[in-house]
């Protein structure tokens, strides 16, 4: 995460890829590749729940390096579609948002933040239909926020991706205060869904703190520092 923009498309990139023509069945396969990382992050962060340092041990799990997120960890556990194991057909896919390790972490969350309530609130017994509604908002509104953060960090445009962290984090808050709503009170369902969601969103929060941190850091870089770096 010491570079947040390190694994993004540059000009150059694009036009190297110039005679990149895909099919639409390239693409699916792609994209099913792209599903089965997500949900290799969710099965290791479902078996992580009850360690302190679950984010970095998952990361470790995906084969990401606790500094920036994208180089392999030696004693991790070979990922499904490994992004840094030699293979060649690997190394020729596109770059895409799908492939960003903060990405996949947000999204991968949200999923299992989403899974459960979204099961609950099927059921009128179980859930206020209004607390229902308003917190399965509020964590797509969430989401979206930080994906287009992790879209501008991408670009390099560390000054807006945290702006729009920011949008994330006061969503996730909301989503917080709903959880916390007195119309759960007396639902059975809704403590253990708390019980089980708020860790996952302090976590979210842990993350694109860091990823603040770092963009932050970046920001203060001398220009010429950067340039000298190239």
């Amino acid at each position: 995460m010491s570079n947040p923009d390190s694994d993004g498309p540059s000009d150059s990139d694009w036009e190297d890829r110039g005679e990149l023509a895909w099919s639409e069945h390239d693409w699916e396969t792609y994209l099913r590749d792209q599903d089965d990382v997500l949900q290799r992050y969710v099965r290791l962060y479902d078996k992580s729940a009850g360690r302190a340092d679950r984010i970095d041990h998952v990361a470790q799990g995906m084969g990401w390096d606790e500094g920036d997120w994208s180089s392999e960890d030696e004693g991790a556990e070979p990922p499904a579609n490994p992004a840094n194991d030699g293979a060649e057909a690997e190394d020729s896919d596109p770059y895409t948002l799908l492939k960003n390790p903060i990405f996949i972490a947000t999204r991968a969350i949200y999923l299992t933040l989403q899974r459960g309530w979204e099961k609950a609130a099927l059921d009128p017994a179980k859930l206020p239909q209004r607390s229902a509604v308003l917190v399965g908002a509020s964590l797509h509104r969430g989401e979206h926020q930080a994906t287009l953060a992790i879209q501008a960090l991408d670009f390099g445009d560390y000054a807006m991706a945290i702006s729009l962290l920011k949008r994330a984090l006061r969503e996730l808050n909301q989503t917080l205060a709903l959880l916390g709503d007195r119309a759960l009170e007396e639902s059975r369902a809704a403590a253990g869904l708390r019980e089980d969601m708020i860790p996952r969103l302090f976590d979210l929060r842990e993350i694109w703190l860091r990823v603040m941190a770092e963009c932050r850091d970046e920001l203060k870089r001398p220009v010429d520092e950067e340039d000298s770096t190239d």
